[in-house]
């Protein structure tokens, strides 16, 4: 399967814009959850597949070659890691993680 482009249409959008592209490809199983584990370093494959517990060998080969060819990770010595683009669009991505504490906590509080 072909990564999102911009200017394509994608999933939720007609037009590719660029946002809905970047939700696309974050949107497939596993990719968000790669870019985050690799945001702490590179990681070799195993240590890779064992932090992201469930996945399996297929998915996680998938998932580093769509996110190779967005240029968000690359090989290197140790493994894969972040490239700059990728360690942009994690600090983009990091503060999600305190907006998603209190929406679920919202959530909980809201449903008795």
């Amino acid at each position: 399967m072909a990564i999102p482009k911009p200017g394509k249409p994608v999933r939720g959008s007609t037009t590719g814009s660029p946002v809905m592209a970047i939700f696309d490809l974050l949107g497939r199983r596993w990719a968000m959850g790669i870019v985050w584990q690799l945001s702490s370093g590179p990681l070799a494959f195993n240590v890779l597949q064992s932090r992201c517990s469930s996945i399996s060998p297929t998915i996680l080969s998938t998932r580093i070659k769509d996110l190779i060819e967005a240029g968000v990770i690359e090989r290197s010595l140790d493994g894969y890691q972040l490239t700059k683009t990728g360690r942009e669009l994690f600090t983009i991505l990091e503060p999600f993680q305190d907006w998603a504490i209190k929406w679920a906590k919202s959530l909980k509080n809201s449903s008795g």
